[in-house]
């Protein structure tokens, strides 16, 4: 409609008539539908060619090199519709179900952490590291009182023996204590 009443009025007249940015008309897009395919195959072949292991930044200098300008994201998107995914893609860490121990036990500490005794109070912590591509486990037991770690273990399983060589590493008599 535009560019056939072009020659009677201005382009951006009729771009305010029709409520449209000027920039619209102008548009061109860089990529056509059957560069679109030519696109895809080539970021399959690049992606086949280094053996599965290049991602986006690594696909788009490839793509420069052969004169193409694509945005990481186009190039993320048809690698995902493609389901084309990275040999080296960022490891995440899987939780894996257990049985629970559900033990009655109550709310003893009913939020109050600023202990006024040593040892009065001993808490533990499990978490999880990445260690030569593998998840280890390490518990800590860490005194109320000030904060200090009194013991702590490390492993590749996630068990009642990591807890007990936590509480083995201890260097205090906690049997005494109240």
């Amino acid at each position: 409609m535009i560019r056939n009443n072009r020659h009677k009025y201005s382009v951006s007249a009729m771009c305010a008539v029709l409520q449209l940015p000027r920039s619209t008309y102008y548009y061109e897009a860089k990529i056509r539908d059957h560069k679109v395919e030519e696109l895809t195959t080539l970021i399959i072949k690049i992606f086949k060619d280094s053996r599965n292991i290049y991602g986006q930044r690594k696909i788009k200098k490839e793509l420069q090199k052969q004169g193409w300008t694509v945005s990481r994201r186009r190039i993320g998107r048809i690698m995902k519709q493609q389901g084309l995914v990275s040999k080296y893609t960022v490891a995440q860490f899987k939780t894996k179900k257990a049985t629970v121990n559900e033990s009655g036990i109550g709310n003893v500490l009913n939020r109050n952490f600023k202990q006024a005794k040593e040892l009065k109070v001993v808490v533990s912590d499990l978490t999880y590291v990445r260690v030569r591509k593998k998840w280890h486990y390490i518990c800590i037991l860490v005194d109320l009182y000030n904060r200090e770690i009194i013991g702590y273990s490390s492993g590749p399983q996630k068990n009642a023996e990591l807890v007990h060589r936590a509480f083995s590493s201890v260097k205090y008599n906690l049997n005494h204590l109240e």
